[in-house]
């Protein structure tokens, strides 16, 4: 009996006696590719075709055949199809739900592949027409929610997400990316968390390997964008506050109402673009690049032709900014810099949230920016361009009012490599939340970060020109808070794990810092730092050994800081005896700081210290099983504000379509 062989639609006999015939549903696409309605001979054509095995190649091989205006002349068909599509997902038959997905797939691709060229028709008309548009998309997510919500096939299930994967991949078209690019990264950081724990996630591999340029840095622009204008609008509101009445008044009676004012400045956060932003840093390292691409244009002031309309905040940012924002760019807060880049919005936004971690929100996101910079302080790459010389920004990052230290000026902020401007954000966290409710977390991962940095200088012999003493000065501070505030901070949490952290900060540059401290005088400042302080350390050692003589719970935590203050010790005690001899002999009750770097500069070759293992090594960040119930709850937080905040988009996409319609 002849063999039967299928290829490319056709059915063909291997004798080649007959003509080749065509499979039915093959017959049926070339109706659909005419300008006649396929409907018209045959009333059950679109109850038919769902009935019949999807033919991919043949269908995505036919829109690739046309030229654009060829497809213009079947528009009204697509359209038709497209819609029928979408009515067959609400049916019960499970088969004609399954081909109208597939069916959805390559005509979406197939349409998508076509405006590449040069034809430069509108995708969204091409499929369903302006005038249907609003109600077909909303009928087709309707139904992708019901099918991914209920119980029922996995393999059903993993189809709607890859028709809703072929209406984000918009990223790579600049039109696109402008009307649809923030509600495309918003989904694909849901999708990528779509039961990520449970079972094997198809997004989470998708978005690891893209190494599309045009793609990611469309991702990256989107995603600059939406946290632009965070900052925009946090900028507006302040310049606001500060001209206003309650500034005067402030400055009248003192700053009892700082904290207030800063309450009334502050703006929504916006988690779904920085989950969006955590996935793409933590899953691929291409997108690393993206961070450190410059965009010049995001740093000019433009002057705009009309008025920019204000956009309404609502609940963490679920509505995309306003076309006006994203087509000016991003209307920058140093407005002397001429240049931006991804990842210096992000440190700016970062200064912002970071400030006030008390609404719940706001900690959340305050936590996800620290995760991003882990990543970021853990890559090669991302470090390379961090420390890169050649690379200097003067990054305005925002400082909380505090009583005790008057707003630096703008225009005195030095262009530094961009890791400076990460170790001030890290340095301006330590110093403005030792309070009550104390973020312990927060301040472990902050603490975390500057190690991975010092643990790259160190490596890479990195001699960063930084003022290392405002670093050194903070964390001194912090175990002081520690230290003062031990019964209420260790009813709550274990002070020892974050202050063992500190010591051994100073302990990587008592040890290392000769290999990444800038000029050997910085060397001598860090002594001069720890002499200076060292009844901080002396109280810290008391208050150590004290529990670690216990039997209490804290007795092995706390010991190992007993173990790692042994060289910061040997350091007070060697020149403490020094300097006091110097000024007794100089007959000089209180030694100037020339004078005691030079009794430390004398006086370094006969101090011995203990090698310490393991200060140059860390546990690499690892989301699985330290993360993921932070994860699971922002992801839920996440999806019930996306989808409370659906219904107010729709209604501006309203007016939108109307005015489509009128363009011929």
């Amino acid at each position: 009996m002849a063999q039967t062989e299928k290829k490319g639609g056709l059915l063909r006999k291997s004798s080649a006696s007959k003509k080749p015939l065509k499979e039915k549903v093959v017959l049926m696409y070339d109706e659909i590719f005419t300008t006649e309605d396929p409907s018209k001979c045959n009333p059950r054509f679109w109850e038919e075709l769902f009935l019949m095995k999807v033919n991919l190649e043949y269908l995505e091989g036919k829109l690739e055949a046309l030229d654009g205006e060829e497809l213009m002349k079947i528009k009204d068909n697509i359209n038709c199809l497209f819609q029928h599509c979408i009515q067959a997902l609400g049916e019960e038959h499970p088969i004609r739900v399954v081909n109208a997905l597939q069916t959805l797939c390559a005509l979406i691709r197939g349409v998508h592949q076509k405006n590449k060229s040069t034809s430069g028709f509108d995708i969204i008309n091409m499929l369903v027409g302006f005038d249907k548009a609003e109600l077909c998309m909303k009928n087709l997510m309707e139904s992708l929610d019901s099918l991914l919500c209920a119980e029922g096939s996995e393999s059903l299930k993993s189809l709607c997400l890859k028709l809703l994967l072929c209406l984000v991949t918009i990223l790579s078209s600049p039109l696109s990316r402008r009307e649809h690019g923030y509600d495309a990264v918003v989904l694909l950081a849901l999708l990528v968390n779509y039961r990520k724990y449970e079972s094997v996630n198809p997004y989470i591999v998708k978005l690891s390997i893209v190494d599309d340029e045009a793609t990611l840095n469309g991702m990256g622009l989107v995603i600059a964008q939406a946290l632009s204008e965070y900052n925009r609008q946090y900028k507006d509101k302040e310049e606001e506050h500060q001209s206003g009445f309650f500034s005067a008044l402030t400055n009248m009676v003192g700053s009892m109402f700082i904290a207030d004012a800063d309450e009334k400045i502050s703006v929504q956060t916006n988690e779904a673009i920085l989950l969006a932003l955590y996935e793409a840093v933590h899953l691929n390292r291409n997108f690393i690049t993206v961070l450190a691409q410059s965009h010049p244009e995001m740093g000019l002031m433009t002057t705009p032709t009309s008025p920019i309309p204000m956009t309404p905040v609502t609940p963490l940012g679920t509505t995309p900014p306003s076309s006006d924002v994203i087509s000016s760019a991003e209307l920058p807060l140093d407005a002397d810099v001429q240049t931006s880049n991804l990842l210096i919005t992000f440190l700016k936004y970062s200064s912002i949230v970071m400030q006030d971690t008390k609404d719940e929100h706001r900690l959340h996101s305050g936590k996800l920016c620290l995760i991003i910079l882990t990543c970021i302080a853990e890559d090669q790459y991302a470090n390379a361009f961090l420390h890169d010389d050649n690379m200097n920004f003067r990054v305005n990052l925002h400082r909380m009012p505090m009583r005790h230290r008057k707003k630096a000026a703008d225009k005195n902020l030095p262009c530094r490599p961009l890791v400076c401007a990460v170790l001030d954000l890290m340095v301006e966290f330590i110093v403005t939340h030792m309070m009550k409710e104390f973020p312990m977390d927060l301040y472990i991962r902050c603490i975390q970060i500057v190690h991975k940095l010092l643990c790259y200088q160190k490596k890479c012999r990195v001699r960063l020109h930084y003022t290392w003493r405002e670093l050194w000065s903070a964390l001194i501070n912090l175990l002081k808070f520690l230290m003062s505030n031990e019964t209420v901070l260790l009813a709550k949490h274990n002070i020892f794990t974050l202050a063992l952290m500190v010591v051994n900060l100073f302990n990587m540059f008592i040890t290392y810092g000769d290999t990444f401290l800038p000029t050997p005088s910085s060397y001598d400042e860090l002594y001069y730092e720890i002499i200076r302080m060292h009844q901080n350390f002396d109280n810290l050692y008391s208050m150590v050994l004290r529990l670690s003589t216990n039997a209490g719970q804290w007795k092995e935590p706390a010991s190992k800081v007993t173990h790692a203050l042994v060289n910061i010790r040997a350091i007070i005690n060697h020149f403490n005896p020094k300097i006091e001899s110097y000024a007794a002999v100089n007959h000089i009750s209180q030694l100037s700081e020339d004078q005691v770097l030079e009794v430390v500069r004398s006086n370094y070759d006969t101090l011995t210290l203990k090698l310490q293992d393991g200060l140059d090594q860390y546990e690499r960040y690892s989301e699985q099983h330290k993360e993921a119930a932070f994860f699971k709850e922002l992801v839920r937080s996440i999806s019930i504000n996306v989808r409370k905040n659906l219904a107010f988009n729709t209604l501006s996409q309203e007016l939108l379509l109307k005015e489509f319609s009128t363009i011929s």
